[in-house]
């Protein structure tokens, strides 16, 4: 099992998740935002952050042609995650 960087919100540490979930998620981010592979590997920014992971994955469970809508959807009233 392959561990990737996340970040916290809290006390700015850096934490990790199992990489078959930050690709999952990264499938749903490049299609909605564009490619950018870093992002999972930790070269920028420290990986997604958990508010991310929640709404890629969220998105992830809807066909394809909503994850953009489904996205946005999951991202409203969400604060300090």
């Amino acid at each position: 099992m392959e561990i990737r960087p996340v970040q916290k919100n809290t006390n700015k540490l850096q934490g990790t998740c199992n990489s078959l979930v930050t690709k999952k998620a990264y499938e749903v981010y490049s299609y909605v935002i564009g490619e950018r592979p870093e992002i999972i590997t930790g070269n920028c920014r420290g990986g997604f952050g958990v508010s991310e992971l929640i709404a890629f994955l969220y998105a992830s469970s809807f066909p394809k042609d909503e994850w953009k809508i489904r996205v946005k959807e999951a991202f409203k009233g969400m604060e300090n995650i």
